[in-house]
């Protein structure tokens, strides 16, 4: 039966509940149907099969009926214990404790950000710089965790304004980790405008793996992060020491495809009519990564939304376009991935869930990442620390001298945070075709409507990882050739860093 409603269309296909399996479904441009499975399985099809999908008679003949049958969308035949293999497998991180420690050094820094997130202070108040001992506490309950992998991220505002403590962390996570045999990253996300050559080769000498922020061309990035007491002067800052660093790896006989300086890019409204002046800047300068990241509902921009900030359409829109340009570069033969479509492709393309803790279900929050605020107060995640600064304390779990490991993950919070993210017990996410592949951030709906559950429907959120996903499989389902597929595979690919032998030079 197909009843008219204005110009849209709805169909009441016949249902034969015993020949299909359990899926979700969604639809795409042109008609086209696309089926989704709890193991991250996906397919699509157009509207007449995908009525003879569930009224059973897309019987063995048909072109599609084995691979439905293999992913999962056909009951007749099905293999149960397979598809609960890899059902297994995409949550296997579940259980595995916080693997992300982000370690907030001091607030000092020498930047006012027009979107600033954290609770950053004046370059004079050296009360909120974290102590050695404090940071000693950090470690010992860090490596607590039973993840078999710990990555500590420095953060600020702006981390190397308190080197030694970025240096104790390191030299004493490696000397307790003998013990503790766990896999140890070390990563610094620094505006690189208080870095002096010292701290750089300190940083080359030991592995600190390097993140900064790059929002665009020189006037683009100025007019988001102003240096204070220097106009002008952050980007050209920037500039000088990718250079230096990416140089500095090449000299050490690094491969530049895994040795280099990530960036981060946050997107204001000065952004969305240079998206193409972006992208082309991060290609010139051999970034391999660009995440193009909305603004956040925490701190300083509460107070300057009106001029900086825009609303989800006007973000997807850039998205998009930035998107496609991304994939067209791949098709001339440049290697650049866009971050959160590679987090989303990962959960589509390949058995594995990345363990991304903010695209995630439950949420990482205190399960998957732990921050540790320069006082010592632990917060199940940065964000909630930014909430903290804005003067709700509903977040903090205590001081990380009276907490183990086991007290942050069963903390009555973490829980909390937990049961709001649960995408198979909220109402709508648990029947939403994107369910396999997306993550509910309970508090960007407390920040938004003053509710950790939220309706999700109706948040920024939810329109952001919906029109994501739903790019990414139409880009998938027009596909002709294959090429968009091997590119989008290529950017699920990770190869693991190894140190080659360092010579008498870069120590």
């Amino acid at each position: 039966m197909t009843v008219r409603k204005g110009t849209i269309q709805l169909r009441h296909p016949r249902l034969d509940a015993d020949a299909v399996g359990p899926f979700r479904f969604g639809h795409l441009a042109n008609e086209r149907v696309v089926l989704t499975h709890d193991t991250g399985e996906w397919h699509v099809l157009d509207q007449p099969d995908f009525e003879r999908l569930l009224a059973g008679e897309l019987d063995a003949e048909h072109p599609q009926h084995a691979a439905l049958l293999d992913k999962g969308f056909l009951r007749d035949g099905m293999d149960a214990e397979t598809i609960a293999a890899r059902f297994r497998r995409k949550k296997r991180w579940l259980g595995m404790g916080p693997h992300l420690h982000v370690v907030i050094t001091t607030l000092r820094c020498n930047q006012s950000c027009k979107y600033c997130h954290a609770s950053r202070t004046d370059m004079d108040r050296v009360d909120t710089d974290m102590s050695l001992e404090t940071a000693k506490h950090v470690v010992d309950t860090a490596l607590q965790s039973p993840s078999p992998y710990i990555a500590f991220e420095f953060q600020g505002g702006e981390p190397t304004v308190n080197m030694d403590v970025i240096k104790f962390v390191v030299e004493y996570g490696r000397e307790k980790n003998r013990y503790e045999k766990k896999t140890l990253d070390f990563s610094l996300v620094t505006n690189m405008t208080y870095m002096t050559e010292e701290n750089a080769e300190w940083l080359l000498a030991n592995d600190v793996l390097l993140c900064t922020s790059l929002d665009g061309p020189k006037h683009v990035h100025d007019w988001n992060r102003p240096w204070t007491g220097k106009s002008g002067a952050a980007y050209d800052s920037v500039m000088k020491w990718i250079e230096y660093f990416n140089r500095r790896y090449v000299e050490m006989g690094r491969d530049p495809e895994l040795w280099h300086v990530d960036a981060l890019m946050t997107t204001t409204r000065k952004t969305l009519d240079h998206w193409r002046e972006v992208i082309d800047l991060y290609v010139s300068l051999g970034i391999r990564n660009v995440h193009l990241r909305p603004l956040n509902p925490f701190g300083f921009i509460m107070k300057t939304w009106r001029v900086v900030g825009y609303d989800m359409d006007e973000f997807l829109a850039f998205y998009e376009e930035a998107l496609d340009h991304i994939i067209e570069l791949n098709q001339q033969g440049v290697q650049l991935i866009e971050g959160t479509a590679a987090v989303f492709l990962k959960k589509i393309l390949t058995p594995d869930d990345p363990n991304f803790v903010d695209i995630r279900s439950p949420i990482g929050a205190g399960t998957g990442q732990v921050a540790y605020n320069y006082d010592g107060t632990v917060f199940p995640s940065d964000e909630g620390r930014m909430v903290d600064a804005m003067g709700n304390g509903l977040w903090a779990l205590g001081k990380v001298d009276q907490l183990s490991a086991d007290d942050i993950i069963r903390h009555p919070t973490v829980k909390t945070m937990a049961v709001a993210s649960l995408l198979d017990s909220l109402p709508q996410c648990s029947t939403c075709w994107n369910a396999p592949y997306c993550g509910v951030r309970p508090l960007h709906n407390f920040m938004m409507g003053g509710d950790l559950f939220g309706q999700r429907p109706n948040t920024p959120k939810c329109k952001q990882h919906m029109t994501i996903a739903r790019l990414l499989f139409e880009r998938l389902d027009a596909d002709t050739d294959g090429s968009v597929e091997r590119i989008f595979r290529r950017w699920t690919m990770e190869r693991p860093r190894e140190t080659p032998p360092q010579d008498a030079g870069t120590n």
